[in-house]
């Protein structure tokens, strides 16, 4: 039997176990729908630009924004209880500043910087900070 044979008759209920096999997964069957709508997701990943970030604006914006707490290197901030951004993995700093713009990620000062900014600052700034050497280690 054929894997549309296979599915089709499972599908209705109707499957014949072998005397002395193993059961076998049952296919999962794909409606009209879900196939699309999966086609089109991978189609929109693989067509869409990637959005190009800006490294000078980012340091702009963070001398704006960020500088007076986390400091102009990125390594020394203001309190001790601040992060050190400089070095951060750019993804990251991305989705930190998101979640803190659309409330996810609660915090009294820095909810109200993030939404300050757009979706292009927050790429650019940190692009910026990842950019910058880190004095973050792990230690062993």
């Amino acid at each position: 039997m054929d894997l549309p044979a296979v599915a089709a008759s499972e599908a209705s209920g109707k499957t014949r176990a072998q005397p002395g096999s193993t059961p076998r997964a049952r296919p999962i069957a794909v409606g009209r729908t879900a196939a699309a709508l999966a086609a089109l997701t991978v189609s929109s990943v693989l067509v869409l630009p990637a959005q190009a970030q800006d490294i000078e604006a980012g340091r702009q914006k963070a001398g704006e924004v960020c500088f007076a707490c986390h400091g102009q290197d990125g390594n020394t901030p203001l309190d001790p209880s601040y992060p050190k951004l400089a070095g951060q993995y750019q993804d990251y700093l991305e989705h930190a500043l998101l979640d803190y713009k659309n409330d996810r990620r609660k915090n009294p000062l820095m909810g109200p910087q993030a939404k300050l900014l757009s979706r292009e600052e927050i790429r650019n700034v940190a692009a910026y900070y990842a950019s910058l050497p880190g004095t973050i280690t792990n230690r062993r």
